[in-house]
């Protein structure tokens, strides 16, 4: 890179720095990248029209937290695009909340991950084995399947709805005491040899689940669950009620939607709200965490182990804390998401998934909880809207038969297997490659990291 180039791209951070620095600037930006998702034609949801808006307003999240506005204001405006734009695009177009509704699902299995990962310093290849006990907890207990091994004289099988807010409890603890069962093995291994230790127990967990339809059907292996009850949506005659007096005072538009809201149309909001509200109570439980004495003793394990024990710092129980902890949150959001998806099967807690929530953290910034949450962002929406849009581009340029006038070469030509949506993990595994050559740290990195990895780098050029 020359002098100039560095020059330009230095002018350009410090312009863009004044800019996120006024408010005026930050709110005129949430709002105009909120009109040109609204605007965007519904049929063009999976165009690249639509997505460039949608890229567009989920950074607007990002230019909240980086401006250096008021911490009230910052509030304000946070509350503002998750609890009144996301819920009012979702009402137009349910894509755009789904999206919003996974980022939420990895970003919180993410932070569970960094307190293992990030905090503790313990390589976890298993850990997607957590969300699937939380994921069959419920769906066991809220489906008909439970009624192959639970006679009704004893328990009458689908629970009610309402049992779902109870079980979420149930799910935390069920899934912290499998947590605890891989970490009492693990205990004195580390690096390599617990990765492999824990990429074992992840198969394990899972190969279990899918031949756990014999002698007793428990989980109706590879065949699934289905349907899981979802959680009870009771606030819908309060919302029909809204419309109607919304309805009243002229208020047409959305008092006839609200008045006529059906459960579908209602169902992606409220669990999108939900998990909203889980991974706001994820975030806090880690901040609190982090700044904790448990924090300090999980900083310290990592750093230097030996060091952490001569200095009195209990290893078995610091290292059970982390993983019984990191495994609560991955239970929790397992149930969320059985309900939300009513179907679930061993397939969808694959290897690959712990690969990929891994990368979320090590991308973002291990120990870093901004991080993190930029982390799983940005590989969800690459993985569900980048990704995907541009196979269908591609698919369009095939049919469009357009020549190439200098080469003479017809675009229908392109071989089939050039397909982005198909190669998700070479992405992904360019993207690691990539951000540990240029930014080793992650997008949003701890302090403490940062400073370590500059202090290396530094150690390095004075030796050469």
């Amino acid at each position: 890179m020359t002098k100039n180039s560095t020059t330009k791209s230095g002018a350009v951070g410090q312009l863009l720095k004044r800019a996120i620095a006024n408010p005026l600037m930050v709110v005129g930006y949430i709002l105009v990248s909120s009109w040109l998702v609204l605007v965007t034609p519904r049929d063009m949801a999976y165009g690249l029209a639509a997505q460039g808006a949608f890229l567009l307003f989920v950074g607007s999240v990002l230019i909240i937290y980086l401006s250096p506005i008021a911490n009230w204001l910052r509030g304000v405006l946070a509350f503002t695009v998750l609890l009144v734009f996301v819920p009012l695009i979702g009402t137009f177009n349910q894509y755009y909340i789904e999206v919003i509704t996974q980022v939420c699902i990895y970003a919180a299995l993410a932070l569970g991950l960094n307190i293992v990962v990030g905090f503790a310093g313990l390589l976890d290849l298993g850990y997607v084995a957590f969300y699937l006990v939380g994921a069959y907890t419920w769906a066991f207990f809220g489906s008909p399947q439970g009624q192959k091994v639970i006679p009704v004289e004893i328990l009458k099988l689908p629970l009610d709805p309402w049992w779902f807010f109870p079980f979420l409890f149930v799910a935390i603890f069920l899934a912290a005491m499998t947590g605890i069962m891989l970490g009492l093995p693990v205990l004195r291994v580390r690096g390599d040899y617990l990765a492999v230790v824990t990429l074992g127990f992840g198969e394990l967990i899972r190969v279990v689940t899918n031949n756990l339809d014999k002698p007793i059907n428990i989980t109706n292996g590879p065949q699934g669950i289905t349907p899981i009850e979802r959680p009870p949506l009771f606030f819908l005659p309060w919302i029909n009620g809204l419309g109607a007096a919304f309805k009243s005072i002229g208020l047409d538009g959305i008092g006839s939607w609200m008045a006529n809201a059906t459960p579908a149309q209602l169902y992606p909001i409220y669990f999108y709200l939900l998990v909203l509200a889980v991974i706001g109570i994820v975030i806090f439980v880690s901040r609190r965490l982090v700044n904790s004495r448990m924090g300090r003793a999980w900083e310290a394990v990592r750093e230097d182990e030996e060091a952490a024990q001569a200095m009195g710092i209990a290893i078995v129980p610091t290292k059970l804390t982390a993983f019984a902890t990191g495994a609560a949150f991955a239970g929790v959001m397992g149930m969320l998401f059985a309900s939300k998806q009513v179907f679930i099967n061993p397939e969808s807690f694959t290897f690959l998934e712990s690969i990929g929530v891994l990368a979320m953290v090590i991308i973002g910034g291990m120990g870093s909880i901004p991080g993190v949450v930029l982390g799983a962002t940005a590989l969800t929406v690459l993985n569900l809207q980048i990704l995907p849009n541009l196979s269908l581009a591609l698919n369009s340029i095939r049919q469009a038969n357009f020549i190439i006038p200098i080469i003479n070469y017809n675009l229908a030509n392109l071989p089939t297997q050039l397909e982005p949506a198909k190669y998700q993990r070479l992405v992904f595994g360019i993207v690691l490659i990539v951000m540990m050559i240029v930014r080793p740290e992650g997008l949003l990195p701890a302090q403490r990291r940062r400073i370590e990895i500059h202090a290396a780098e530094e150690q390095t050029k004075e030796t050469e």
